[in-house]
C-alpha cells in the first residue's frame, strides 16, 4: 500500500470509529497511530483528512444525498460513506488532490474494506459529486472550510 494510502486508510478508520462509536477523535487517531505508525508528515495528512472532514460531515453528507439520490444515506454502509466524504474533502473543499487521484484513492480504500460493490458505488458517486463540485463548495458555510 502507497504511503499516503496508508494514511488515507488510517483517517478511514478514525473516521470510521468516530461514527460507530462517538469516541473523541483525537483519541482515535492517537490509537491509531499508535497502533499503525506513520512518519509525521503522512500523520499530518491523516490528521488533516479527519479533522477537515468532521465538522462538515453533515454538509458532505447532504451533497452525497442530493447528488447520488438513487442511494439514500441510510442505506449506505458506514465505512462506504466515510470513504465517499474523505475523497470528496480532498477534492472538493481542500482541493490539494486532483479528481482524479482521489477517486482512484477511494476506489482502492473501497476495494479493501467494502464489499464486492463498493468500488463501483464510491466510483459513481464521486463522478456525480465531481461534476457538482463548484456548487457545493459554495454552498457550504465558508467558516468551516478550513
Amino acid at each position: 500500500m502507497k504511503q499516503r494510502t496508508r494514511a488515507r486508510s488510517l483517517a478511514l478508520q478514525v473516521l470510521y470509529e468516530v461514527d460507530l462509536s462517538n469516541h473523541l477523535p483525537g483519541d482515535v487517531l492517537t490509537a491509531r497511530l499508535a497502533d499503525a505508525p506513520l512518519n509525521d508528515e503522512l500523520a499530518e495528512f491523516a490528521r488533516k483528512l479527519v479533522f477537515g472532514v468532521l465538522p462538515i460531515k453533515d454538509y458532505l453528507d447532504d451533497a452525497i444525498a442530493n447528488y447520488a439520490p438513487e442511494w439514500p444515506l441510510e442505506q449506505v454502509a458506514p465505512i462506504d460513506l466515510n470513504i465517499l466524504r474523505i475523497a470528496f474533502w480532498e477534492f472538493g473543499i481542500d482541493k490539494q488532490t486532483p479528481v482524479k487521484v482521489a477517486i482512484n484513492e477511494a476506489v482502492e480504500l473501497a476495494k479493501h474494506y467494502g464489499s464486492d460493490a463498493a468500488p463501483g458505488f464510491v466510483n459513481g458517486v464521486l463522478g456525480s459529486l465531481a461534476k457538482h463540485q463548484a456548487e457545493i463548495f459554495a454552498s457550504i458555510p465558508k467558516e468551516t472550510q478550513s
